[in-house]
């Protein structure tokens, strides 16, 4: 099982792209757990256990400091291109979690 969490600013439209992502990780066969979180909640959660955090690109100019976090706790940070944020690209998304699998 991989835990992902995704920062974005408000919460919204990380829903849409996670629910995209965990359906195409069911037709992979690959065991998702995959949290959105806002970026006021991020400090507190990426102290928990993940494997990888992703940054949704309306919030990528803070990507600096969420990277310097993620760094404290060892885990690794992507950026989403925006082309792949958005529903219909599931397949996008679940090849940039599966480098970390």
């Amino acid at each position: 099982m991989i835990k992902v969490l995704m920062v974005c600013s408000g919460g919204m439209s990380s829903s849409l792209v996670v629910n995209t992502i965990k359906k195409e990780a069911e037709k992979e066969n690959i065991e998702i757990d995959i949290k959105a979180v806002g970026t006021g909640e991020y400090i507190d959660e990426v102290k928990e256990d993940w494997d990888l955090i992703l940054v949704a690109p309306q919030v990528r100019h803070r990507f600096e400091g969420f990277e310097e976090q993620a760094k404290e706790e060892n885990i690794p940070i992507e950026l989403i291109p925006p082309q792949n944020y958005n529903p219909l690209a599931g397949a996008k998304l679940i090849k940039q979690i599966k480098k970390y699998l």
